[in-house]
């Protein structure tokens, strides 16, 4: 950019924010951008600056040419952003490097239009990598959890018992069963030491006892209540002591 094309783009800066353009000041921008054209970008970079709202809303907005040197290279670096360079069969490195180059300068200079689609990566793991994967424990494959909190109850539901909701007492997943009823300290009941039977088969994949399976296992298990209570009463009847009634002249 020469003082005279500088000055162009200070006449362009000026119907924003009103200042004066000058000779010097022509003579400084184009010092500062020698190296940038006077084009349609920086122009365009200008106008950007001026649609951005300044971070104190009582200060004025003010272009300086490091604005209009990092805008432009934002505007055509966008415009590269789904660029892929096709190769040629055979190239050399010199047609590459020489094709590659004019295919980023017509695209980031807006001649040619940019690629609309996004490049996908293709195909899948080595053959070797996924042995590897998978001797060391990993599933190579599998569908991953949008999210933490997806990905932290995928893990719990493979914690044995606790990774189900119980359907006796309702527990959540991941919280432990509770003992019915409540206190004011445990509103919910207290906490069980082992899971109900009831989670335990929907955590192994055991289908839910029908009404017959119910009532026998409730009648098994009154049945060896009744026997552990018999067996305690029978290891704690000790006999009561015989009272001898001393006899006549004894002391």
């Amino acid at each position: 950019m020469n003082p005279k094309e500088a000055a162009e783009l200070l006449g362009h800066c000026s119907a924003f924010d009103n200042r004066k353009p000058s000779q010097a000041a022509a003579i400084a921008w184009s010092s500062a951008l020698h190296d940038l054209p006077f084009d349609a970008d920086s122009c365009a970079a200008v106008a950007v600056y001026y649609t951005t709202s300044p971070k104190d809303p009582d200060a004025k907005l003010w272009i300086l040419p490091h604005h209009v040197r990092t805008l432009r290279s934002k505007i055509r670096s966008k415009r590269l952003e789904n660029f892929r360079y096709e190769p040629l069969p055979d190239e050399t490195v010199r047609e590459y490097l020489a094709r590659y180059r004019g295919q980023v300068q017509a695209i980031a200079s807006g001649r040619v239009a940019p690629p609309s689609g996004r490049p996908a990566l293709e195909g899948g793991p080595h053959r070797d990598f996924v042995t590897e994967l998978e001797a060391r424990g990993f599933e190579v494959g599998r569908v991953v959890p949008d999210s933490d909190e997806e990905a932290l109850l995928d893990t719990v539901r493979r914690a044995g018992p606790l990774g189900v909701e119980c359907p006796a007492c309702r527990a959540a997943i991941g919280r432990p069963c509770k003992i019915p009823g409540g206190s004011e300290k445990q509103p919910l009941g207290k906490t069980r030491t082992k899971p109900h039977t009831a989670r335990t088969r929907a955590a192994a994949g055991e289908s839910e006892l029908t009404a017959e399976q119910r009532a026998a296992e409730e009648q098994r298990r009154r049945e060896a209540s009744r026997l552990a209570l018999a067996r305690m009463e029978a290891d704690g009847d000790i006999p009561d002591a015989e009272i001898v009634e001393p006899q006549d002249g004894a002391a």
